[in-house]
Parts: structure tokens; C-alpha cells; sequence
């Protein structure tokens, strides 16, 4: 039997990771291909004698360097990770964010139109593009009305309208996420989560009981996800889910960032107060996102599984190098 042929853009960051880990626990032989601007900082050698990596460094705005490789490497299956993806960033650099993003999938959708490759793509998009709604409007369903409030959720919608038009207009295979809040360890410290994290265990490793930290705000509630349940319905999605369809991947439940920090510190074993820095404020935010997982479930059975407890404490775990990583 053939090996499944898989192209992951931006495999070298923490969702590509993870993705790797799951396509090895599935116990097959599968061929991938890795594209990112750097190569990745973890040993992709332990996963050798299931997953055969190759990595290519290319930068997704070079349509025909990108053309040249998908053409070479011919993939079945495309995971396309790969975006500015800091909201905050986005505030900062607004024309940047907006121009890469949108660019970039169009160059990845417009290669595989001109190669006529049978290729599935898995286009993964955000829930910041449902914006600020009423909390009777909540749980969020992919039939709502979108109200993008920030210039990142403003890339994310645009890309997944130019995802249907490829769709409807010239049959290609897409597959389309509204990913909520995915947390998990070997997350980047300049998400909040982990920046949390960091910044508690700071304190608890200098000694003290009790310490304060600058925040946002902490009021705002969020859908947060494990990363190991998101990428486990990356894989089901590109293997069973319907070409043109949008499905969230949520936990379905919400929690005030408060809560967050106050699992932390009791896991650091730290009494944590916080003081609001405005400069963490953003202009605009949501005030409260949650998600509902219907209609993946219905259509592929999948659903969260990893209670939020256990993601945080496997996130301190591998913060303090208590788990081996760094």
C-alpha cells in the first residue's frame, strides 16, 4: 500500500509538532513534507521509524518556489498551519498580517489549481472571525453571521471566503476550521497562556508563595482547547470531512481567564494577584467565545477529550522541564 502523502506548512511550530505526534501515534508509515520559513527546533529523528520527514525551507510568498516543491513532492494531503497568527500582532502590523495570511493561501490554492494535483487541504481558520456577539447568541455554530473585530479575524474570514470560492468555482478540495483557543505544551511564551505560565513559575522558583503578575483583561472568557484534541481533528477532518465545509473545534465550554491563572498558581503552588497593564489591552476584544463542537461530532464523532486541568498541568510540566522538554 501506498504511504499517505502529507504537506505540512509551518510544521515547525507548535501545532506542526503536535500534528507529527499524532500522525505517529496512528502507528502507520507515512511520508511528509515539512515547509517553513526555519527549520524545526525539535529532534524530528524520534519519529523515524514511522514518519518519513523531509523539511524544505520556503517562503510561501515565492508562488514559484512553492510550485516547484508541491510539484516534486506531489502530496495527498495538505495541512496548511502556516500564518501570522498573533492577534496582537495584528493590531500592530495590521497591512503585514493581512497581506501575508491571505496571500499565502492564495498562492497555496492557486498552485494546486494550475498542478490539477487530487489533493485534500485542510485551510485552518479562527474563532476571533465569529467577533463580539450577545451571550444568548452562545454557543457560536458555523451558521452564524460573521463580525470580525480585529485585523487578524479579518485575514481569517477573507481566507476562508477565497477557500469557498476555490471550492465552488474550480472543485478543489478544501476543508475548512474555525479553530477556537488551543493551548498545550511547547506552546510559545508569547501566547497568554503560557506567558501566564512563565511568569508564575518565576516566582515560585525564586522562592516566593505569593507574587503578582501583569495581565490583560481577565475577565474575558474563552473556549480553550488541548492542542492533542485539535490536531486529532485535523486528522479525522482531512481523512473523512466534507470538501467546502467549516467546522469548529472547540471544547464547548468557556472560562474567564481569571481561572486560568488561578489553576496555574495553585499547580506553581503560588498565590497569584494580578494589576491590569493597559498596554495588554486590545482596542477591540471579545468579550466572551464559546463554541459549539455539533457539528464535527455529529458528522465524525469527535469531541474533546483532555480535561483543561490536565492541559495546564501538562503545560507547567514541560515549562519546568519536569516531562524531559524544554
Amino acid at each position: 500500500m501506498e504511504k499517505k502523502r502529507f504537506l505540512i506548512t509551518g510544521c515547525s511550530g507548535f501545532v506542526g509538532r503536535h500534528f507529527l505526534n499524532c500522525l505517529y501515534e496512528k502507528k502507520e508509515q507515512y511520508d511528509i513534507l515539512g515547509i517553513d520559513m526555519k527549520a524545526p527546533a525539535f529532534d524530528v529523528s524520534v519519529y523515524a521509524d514511522r514518519l518519513h520527514i523531509d523539511f524544505c525551507k520556503v517562503n510561501l510568498l515565492d508562488r514559484d518556489r512553492l510550485c516547484e516543491v508541491i510539484e516534486s513532492f506531489r502530496p495527498r494531503y495538505i495541512l496548511h498551519l502556516a500564518s501570522f497568527s498573533s492577534v496582537a500582532y495584528s493590531w500592530q502590523h495590521p497591512e503585514d498580517s493581512f497581506v501575508n495570511n491571505t496571500n499565502i493561501f492564495l498562492n497555496l490554492t492557486g498552485v494546486l489549481k494550475e498542478l490539477k494535483l487530487p489533493c485534500r487541504v485542510l485551510s485552518v481558520g479562527s474563532s476571533e472571525e465569529y467577533g463580539n456577539v450577545q451571550s444568548e447568541d452562545l454557543p457560536l455554530r458555523e451558521n452564524m453571521h460573521l463580525q470580525p473585530v480585529s485585523p487578524y479575524a479579518v485575514a481569517r474570514v477573507s481566507q476562508e471566503m477565497l477557500a469557498k470560492v476555490f471550492v465552488d468555482s474550480f472543485g478543489l478540495d478544501i476543508i475548512l476550521t474555525r479553530s477556537f483557543n488551543h493551548i498545550g505544551p511547547w506552546q510559545d511564551e508569547r501566547f497568554v497562556v503560557p506567558s501566564f505560565i512563565r511568569r508564575i513559575l518565576n516566582i515560585s522558583q525564586s522562592g516566593c508563595t505569593e507574587g503578582e503578575i501583569e495581565t490583560g483583561d481577565t475577565t474575558i472568557v474563552r473556549d480553550f482547547v488541548d492542542v492533542r484534541d485539535v490536531v486529532e481533528a485535523y486528522y479525522m477532518l482531512l481523512m473523512h470531512g466534507t470538501a467546502g465545509e467549516i467546522y469548529n473545534i472547540c471544547s464547548g465550554r468557556g472560562l474567564p481567564l481569571s481561572d486560568i491563572v488561578s489553576q496555574i498558581g495553585k499547580l506553581c503552588g503560588v498565590r497569584v494577584h494580578t494589576k491590569v497593564n493597559p498596554d495588554f489591552v486590545r482596542p477591540s476584544d471579545n468579550r466572551e467565545v464559546i463554541g459549539s463542537y455539533d457539528k464535527i461530532h455529529a458528522e465524525l464523532l469527535w469531541k474533546p477529550v483532555i480535561p483543561w486541568e490536565k492541559t495546564l498541568s501538562d503545560m507547567v510540566a514541560c515549562m519546568s522541564g519536569q516531562d524531559g522538554s524544554n
